[in-house]
């Protein structure tokens, strides 16, 4: 499917600051110079011979491969060298840089409440019309939300997860007669149950991420608030209309305290309760494939792990190696309701080339590159579904693009001293044995008064 940038939008692109993107269609050389390349779905964001655009994230290894490949062909028609950059240092540096004058000309930004602080700065371009004509094209109004400050739209979604699926072993579920939980009664029943066979505790967790390490709890967390206390009181915990030591958040982290604080419950294949803080969230599931824990909440995105080399050989689909069903409502009539994250490419630069750029990442044209290249999703209304590498992200897919209420990940959304500092450190805590009111209420302190 090929992405509509209007003609007119480009040469309009001025009156944002930036200047107006050339309109020079792709010109035989450069489709030469990248091979058999097809430019008809690049021509409209111009050439730009000799340019170079330079983007930093968090995304690395094999995702990082493919996020290059999924520029190249647009490299190839419009001249633009994009040179990349992944660290998982990202977040914590990027302000530091932005404030030096060294910030790269684009950043994949992982969390709104940081493109909030990068707003604040003065150190973003708003985004040009046509990207902004694509947010509106393609997205949902809620995602051109996430990515405006002050009523300045700064930048549009890129890819996407779902949080909150929890991932199995089809061929142990077939074997041990267990059924996929329908309720978070039946999800409890289900570990109870795998807990007393005696084969091995059930879940396996790793919350262990470096700087970030306790993230992979607050997704637990979050994905408990949204379904026992519903999306208004998800809405207002995470805008702080309610304060973070709620009775609907001490619920929360109580009922997950059932499974990451319980020894009956982790850390199957790991070890005990502690070694949740120390396992890395990149193997924390892999205990699955041999058969040591049978259950594990990670995202869409963690399919790339079950073949760390980039292999095929463990297969993930309903009849596969590996699986995974959403976390289940409280009651089975329950309207589903999901966590997820994205990305969001703001800039840095003012210039046509890295506006153009922009423009192509916010496009249906990228996001079908990008989910053909396989394992990640997104939200794009314009990608076809059929074309993502797997029965999970297909589904995934049509659940973004259908009508299950969505929210954003609540650590994501709140302020970094809170959503990437007092909470991650506090799941940390948490699980170390502090207790559940002693945690909140620090998290519910740190909370930024102005």
């Amino acid at each position: 499917m090929r992405s509509r940038v209007n003609r007119r939008l480009l040469v309009g692109v001025a009156a944002v600051g930036i200047g107006a993107l050339a309109l020079t269609g792709c010109t035989g050389d450069i489709a030469d110079d990248g091979g058999d390349v097809d430019c008809a779905d690049y021509e409209d964001y111009g050439t730009f011979e000799g340019a170079t655009v330079t983007i930093s994230g968090t995304i690395l290894d094999l995702e990082a491969d493919n996020l290059v490949k999924s520029w190249a062909d647009f490299e190839s028609c419009t001249g633009i060298e994009i040179d990349y950059q992944g660290t998982s240092e990202f977040e914590a540096q990027i302000a530091v840089l932005a404030e030096g004058g060294n910030a790269p000309d684009i950043g994949i930004v992982p969390q709104p409440g940081l493109l909030q602080r990068l707003a604040a700065g003065g150190w973003l371009i708003p985004a040009s019309d046509p990207v902004v004509a694509n947010i509106d094209e393609w997205w949902d109004p809620a995602w051109k939300d996430y990515g405006t400050v002050d009523g300045t739209v700064y930048a549009a979604p890129l890819m996407a997860s779902i949080k909150g699926y929890v991932w199995y072993s089809p061929s142990e579920f077939e074997d041990k007669g267990y059924e996929i939980p329908t309720t978070l009664d039946e999800l409890t029943a289900l570990s109870e149950q795998i807990a007393s066979d005696g084969d091995h505790k059930p879940w396996c967790v790793g919350l262990e991420s470096g700087e970030a390490t306790g993230w992979p709890g607050t997704d637990w967390i979050e994905d408990f608030v949204l379904r026992q206390a519903g999306p208004d009181v998800y809405d207002q915990w995470v805008t702080h209309e309610i304060p973070f030591n709620d009775p609907a958040i001490v619920e929360a982290f109580d009922s997950v305290g059932e499974y990451l604080k319980n020894d009956d419950m982790v850390n199957g294949g790991i070890g005990d309760v502690s070694t949740q803080i120390s396992e890395a969230f990149q193997t924390a599931g892999l205990p699955i494939l041999d058969g040591e824990c049978s259950l594990h909440h990670q995202a869409s995105f963690y399919e790339t792990f079950w073949n760390p080399n980039g292999d095929e050989g463990n297969v993930v689909a309903s009849d596969g190696d590996v699986f995974a069903f959403l976390l289940p409502p409280v009651n089975a009539d329950d309207p589903q309701a999901v966590t997820g994250g994205g990305e969001f490419p703001v800039a840095f630069r003012d210039a046509e080339e890295v506006e153009a750029v922009r423009a192509y990442l916010s496009s249906d044209t990228w996001a079908n590159n990008r989910v053909e290249l396989g394992g990640v999703i997104s939200a794009n209304k314009g990608v076809d579904a059929s074309k993502a590498s797997s029965e999970l992200l297909t589904q995934s897919i049509e659940i973004l693009q259908g009508d299950t209420t969505f929210r954003f990940d609540g650590s994501d959304l709140m302020p970094g001293a809170v959503g990437a500092d007092s909470f991650w450190k506090g799941i940390v805590a948490w699980v170390g044995g502090q207790s559940t009111q002693a945690t909140v209420d620090a998290i519910e302190a740190s909370w930024p008064t102005s």
